[in-house]
């Protein structure tokens, strides 16, 4: 096993941390870490991160389900749009997508550096959201769920496409989308998310199935695990570290990561 190949397989321990301190943030992790240290392509790595990710967050939201901090109805009305979409894009858009999108002279925009280019943009977006700062108290006392169905099922399919496109869970979407849309208490929104997460996730992973493509499991199956253990970890030190203060800082790597992916490949054409 090479140094790259180990680096990689112990970063996956970041991923869960990440998830079980601060409630989301660590499937962004995910396909960098699949590209730059496990070496595998982009498209590939997002189909990779889709079943990581939905396998992590479903062994996350357990202890989320025995504290009652899932609002199982909220799941199904803002899942099921995101279920479907985040599907239709991993079966139909992710493959029509050509090999080569763009060109102008020597530039060729190809669809390895197009997905790369997105997903770094959700970084920065993601990063944004993770480092300002919230004003006013999160409301923490259960009330009356409220819905704004219309909303809350474009904003599922806004998450399930962006999901399907670049793999990250999109907890940074959902979390204010169920705190604002559903009035949902943050503990729950972030138990909620996770369910959400893990259902549309492996759901969308189907979708690449469903296309033939092919996939190392052994690579799969124990970045997964160690993703999982750092999750278990995460969710121990939360007790005693507050999550709320990391979350800037890990805003801050996101950043700092995804505007090195967007150089990265630009100085590749």
């Amino acid at each position: 096993m090479e140094t790259l190949e180990i680096l990689g397989y112990a970063s996956a321990i970041l991923m869960g941390l990440s998830l079980g301190l601060i409630g989301g943030g660590g499937s962004i992790l995910t396909v960098p870490i699949l590209v730059y240290l496990l070496g595998v392509d982009t498209e590939t790595s997002t189909a990779y991160s889709l079943f990581i990710v939905g396998l992590t967050s479903l062994f996350g939201s357990f202890s989320h389900m025995r504290m009652g901090n899932i609002h199982w109805k909220t799941a199904v009305i803002f899942g099921i749009p995101a279920i479907i979409s985040v599907y239709l894009t991993r079966h139909y858009v992710v493959p029509a997508i050509p090999n080569e999108i763009f060109k102008t002279g020597d530039f060729i925009l190809n669809k390895d550096i197009a997905l790369l280019l997105f997903f770094a943009i959700i970084m920065v977006l993601a990063s944004y959201s993770m480092i300002k700062k919230k004003k006013g108290e999160v409301k923490t006392e259960e009330s009356e769920i409220q819905y704004n169905f219309p909303l809350i099922g474009v904003e599922g399919l806004v998450v399930g496409l962006v999901t399907g496109l670049v793999g990250a869970g999109g907890g940074f979407l959902i979390i204010p989308a169920l705190v604002l849309l559903a009035k949902l208490p943050m503990k729950q929104a972030v138990g909620t998310s996770l369910i959400i997460i893990a259902s549309k996730s492996l759901l969308g992973f189907l979708g690449d199935l469903g296309v033939g493509r092919e996939i190392d499991w052994i690579l799969l199956l124990i970045f997964s695990c160690i993703a999982i253990i750092g999750i278990f970890i995460g969710a121990a030190l939360s007790k005693k570290i507050s999550g709320s203060k990391l979350k800037p800082a890990f805003g801050w790597f996101v950043l700092i990561m995804g505007i090195y992916i967007i150089f990265n490949s630009l100085m590749q054409q």
